[in-house]
């Protein structure tokens, strides 16, 4: 695998760790359901996400009982860290295995700790949904590869975090959805939105018109739409001009905005490159919307 650091955005070509990838993707959606299953309920389900931290992914601290307890993604030792803030703790090597396996070994630490969760063991938003129990089939795990794509996160997470900075309405965290395997940041208007039509596979409408519930502009980071992954952006509803407008990123088939990972890591300055699109997109959608940028901006 000739994947790469080149200064300090990571090169890693989706190709080489496409296997890796979609068996992470399982086991990010078995320790989100577990997160979903304890945490209490937030809009646009901003409760069942995880988030970049200094060694990989973690779900932050989750109440249960009198206390909380946390999963964390090591990708550095690569490990699935158990903890209680009782001062138990459990581990679950990351290496290869099948995500029936790496289910089992999850649900056996947290109920060595006392917490055991009820979730719907199936995947979501994906095409082929098969229970986490009997999912043999995703067994690839590349250390190297994905340590190399939390440094990924890390970069896009950072860009989006100042951006974020340059907004003061409704806005969510910039946090990692394990439905379809991305970093996403949400700007809002504050007007309600017509009901989402849903279409997500293995997910139910009403997840969908819950998510897009209010009028949205949103970008993030995901494993997909480019040699190295890609950024996007989009609107909802998307405004009349918006495709006209962000011609040079509108990908008709996707129908949203795209910018692959290599242009951002290839470019002599990386981050004003990514933050030009975050920009442009959100101006577009913002200005054809009739927002209240003036209200809504730093």
């Amino acid at each position: 695998m000739e994947n790469t650091s080149t200064g300090s955005w990571p090169r890693l070509r989706v190709a080489d760790w496409a296997d890796t990838r979609d068996t992470l993707h399982m086991w990010t959606q078995i320790v989100g359901k577990v997160r979903m299953a304890y945490a209490p309920p937030v809009n646009h389900w901003w409760h069942v996400t995880l988030y970049p931290s200094a060694r990989g992914l973690t779900t932050s601290a989750v109440p249960h009982g009198d206390g909380v307890f946390d999963l964390e993604f090591d990708f550095l030792d690569h490990r699935l860290h158990v903890r209680t803030s009782d001062g138990g703790s459990r581990e679950v090597a990351l290496e290869p295995k099948s995500v029936a396996t790496f289910y089992g070994e999850t649900l056996e630490a947290l109920a060595a700790l006392g917490v055991e969760p009820r979730i719907h063991a199936v995947p979501n938003e994906v095409e082929h949904a098969v229970p986490f129990a009997d999912d043999h089939e995703h067994q690839t795990y590349d250390g190297e590869a994905a340590h190399l794509f939390w440094r990924q996160l890390l970069r896009a997470e950072r860009v989006l975090g100042r951006f974020r900075s340059e907004f003061v309405g409704k806005a969510s965290p910039v946090h990692f959805f394990w439905g379809a395997m991305d970093l996403a940041y949400t700007r809002f208007s504050g007007r309600i939105a017509p009901p989402h039509p849903g279409g997500a596979p293995n997910c139910p409408p009403s997840v969908m018109r819950e998510g897009y519930s209010h009028e949205l502009a949103s970008f993030g980071f995901w494993p997909g739409g480019g040699e190295e992954g890609a950024f996007y952006a989009y609107a909802y509803p998307e405004p009349p001009g918006y495709a006209e407008r962000t011609a040079a990123y509108y990908d008709k088939a996707l129908q949203e905005c795209v910018l692959p990972y290599e242009a951002v890591a290839d470019a002599p300055d990386p981050d004003a490159v990514l933050t030009e699109f975050l920009r442009t997109t959100y101006e577009a959608a913002a200005d054809l919307a009739g927002w209240d940028r003036h209200a809504l901006e730093a």
